[in-house]
């Protein structure tokens, strides 16, 4: 009988170990896996914010300007994080969203509204914000407005809360519509430089501060019919709010010296006793108060709340279903692909095109609040929305506070066209300017000369004068874009060029007065013109809305490089000639942004480029 191998036992001991341990290993593998699993259950079903006490207060304190959307890219955030800007905006739809939701929440009973660090917002978004304040307060719920003072914007939604209150120590400052600009006709003549301006409008007046001293005529008479109806639309929008005669506003400021003497100089008390506020109390005043109507926080040391940031982190809309597509076309339109705050000719006429094909997509809202600017970014916007109609895909355009120029240009290809009564829209027409700063050169002792083989080599050269020829050439191929625009705008509003042209010449209107002259559609909100869209695009009640926006780029660009021959020698010229001018900083920065727009121009690789910009804002 053999004898078994020498390591036979120890080869057993050691096979039957290493399968305990296997069999253990894969137990615990297999437990750890079911821990993960339970734990991700655990974290699904609990996810989101923890649920709401009742007598909760929505406190929304606003910050910075209301826009249709954030501006600049992510790393534009991120830099002016770094260079520590604070400039903080809100979104329009972020606003609405919160208020319509706060008032079907039963545990939100109130909301508190502070305006103290609310920046520019136009007269339009600042309607939509306080007709949105009026649906909270229909559900039968209060809106308590507190500020340490008003300006004129923060004013206007504090009239549309429930009780709008003041520190003791605040002002009202309500100044009224209107501006003063810059004109630099002699400073350009100081510095050398010739602005040749061809255009086709008579209220065409944006560059008038180029070529002039002081508006035409035409542009004041545009002007002061633009502002007084604004006006109009501002104080009776704050009196029927708070619920006053027609007409008070304007007596308090005609009447001011003489009330603020009855007041004992005491400018809170002014407000107080003409029922501009309901109120005047501090902010501790405020919390108290609120207390007392509501509940106190966990801790105890002030009311129950909660605040804008935290309640719309709890609006959920749903990821599936069919949906209104929003393309938003804010600030100036230029040709190429641009970050959101600027139109870009070449990336909004992509997200059109992404909209299109987008199955889920039935319907097409365009949000515009765009004073202009290239006519070739224009058309490429207007064009894609052109296709889309053809596509079988419903578009209707809802202007904010700007749709004029460019703006109303691209909104020519819709199936309707809704504006607030306060946009500023129209100024249908088209210049272009020719900046030569053969003089400036002059100036520093550079002189330009050259052999070419035809006139045209140095036509747009801004080194030397400008040929009367290139200029003729200029005013017909300006002469024929808005021929061609008012040609769009006939076909869109199913009338004649001859009638356009009677109410274009690049004139300027509000969303009202540009309905009564068939600019527009209707007057209406945000909501209406999505509400549109839904039913054309035969959309259920319960549809949802996507907003189509662009993906950060990683090519974005950290800094913009503006230098070029002309530019920098112009930017240092101004700065020569308004050295020993002391100016204050909103002059300064002023005048710098306007003359450096027009020495841009000089340094761009285009002979000319036609321009459809109005150059002005909702005030």
């Amino acid at each position: 009988m053999a004898k078994p191998p020498r390591f036979a036992a120890p080869r057993r001991w050691f096979g039957a170990f290493w399968r305990v341990l296997d069999a253990t290993r894969r137990t615990l593998l297999n437990l750890l896996l079911l821990a993960i699993i339970v734990a991700l259950v655990v974290v699904w079903f609990k996810r989101g914010p923890a649920p709401m006490l009742e007598k909760t207060a929505l406190v929304i304190d606003l910050k910075g300007a209301i826009l249709e959307q954030h501006a600049g890219g992510a790393r534009d955030t991120a830099l002016a994080q770094v260079r520590g800007d604070k400039t903080e905006t809100m979104q329009l739809r972020d606003v609405l969203t919160v208020l319509d939701a706060a008032a079907k929440d039963a545990d939100v009973d109130r909301i508190v509204l502070r305006t103290d660090d609310l920046g520019p917002t136009g007269l339009a978004v600042l309607r939509e914000v306080g007709a949105a304040m009026k649906r909270f307060e229909a559900s039968g719920k209060q809106i308590t407005a507190w500020g340490s003072s008003y300006d004129q914007r923060q004013y206007y939604l504090a009239a549309h809360a429930s009780e709008a209150w003041m520190h003791p120590y605040g002002m009202v400052l309500l100044d009224g519509f209107g501006r003063y600009r810059n004109y630099y006709r002699d400073a350009l003549d100081k510095l050398g430089v010739s602005v040749n301006l061809v255009r086709v409008g008579t209220y065409k007046s944006f560059a008038e501060p180029y070529i002039a001293n002081g508006p035409s005529p035409a542009a004041k008479e545009a002007e002061s019919f633009l502002y007084n109806a604004l006006w109009a639309t501002y104080t009776g929008d704050v009196e029927a709010a708070r619920k006053q005669p027609a007409g008070s506003i304007m007596k308090v400021i005609d009447d001011l010296p003489a009330r603020l003497t009855a007041a004992g100089g005491d400018i809170g008390k002014l407000a107080l006793d003409n029922k501009m506020v309901d109120a005047l109390k501090t902010a501790d005043e405020l919390r108290q108060t609120m207390v007392e109507r509501g509940a106190k926080s966990v801790d105890g040391k002030t009311f129950r709340q909660v605040s804008f940031e935290q309640y719309l982190s709890r609006q959920v809309q749903p990821l599936t279903g069919d949906a209104v597509g929003v393309i938003i076309a804010q600030g100036e339109i230029v040709d190429a692909a641009s970050p959101p705050g600027t139109v870009g000719g070449l990336s909004t006429a992509e997200l059109i095109r992404k909209a299109r094909q987008d199955d889920a997509i039935k319907a097409v809202v365009l949000r515009v609040d765009s004073p202009g600017g290239s006519v070739f970014g224009s058309e490429l916007v207007r064009r894609e929305l052109e296709l889309t109609r053809s596509a079988g895909k419903p578009v209707v355009v809802s202007m904010g506070n700007v749709a004029a120029s460019g703006g109303y240009w691209i909104s020519t290809s819709s199936d309707e066209v809704i504006a607030d009564a306060a946009t500023v829209t129209g100024s249908i027409g088209v210049f272009a300017l020719l900046p030569t700063a053969d003089k400036v050169l002059e100036k520093v002792g550079v002189h330009t000369a050259g052999t070419t083989t035809t006139w045209l080599a140095g036509a747009g050269d801004p080194r030397l004068p400008a040929d009367p020829r290139f200029l003729a050439l200029l005013q017909q191929n300006i002469d024929h874009i808005y021929a061609d625009f008012t040609g769009k705008v006939a076909v869109a509003r199913k009338t004649t060029p001859a009638k356009i042209n009677e109410i274009a010449q690049g004139r300027v209107w509000t969303g009202a007065q540009a309905k009564e002259r068939g600019l527009v559609d209707r007057l209406g909100s945000y909501g209406d013109a999505l509400q549109s869209a839904a039913t054309r695009g035969k959309l259920g009640k319960d549809y949802r809305v996507v907003y189509i926006e662009p993906e950060p780029s990683k090519l974005q660009r950290v800094l913009d490089a503006v230098t070029g021959g002309v530019a920098s020698i112009v930017t240092e010229r101004v700065d020569q000639v308004f050295a020993p001018v002391t100016l204050t900083p909103k002059v300064a920065t002023e005048a710098q942004r306007e003359l450096s727009w027009l020495a841009g121009l000089a340094d761009e690789r285009k002979p000319f480029t036609a321009i459809v910009h109005c150059m002005c804002g909702s005030p």
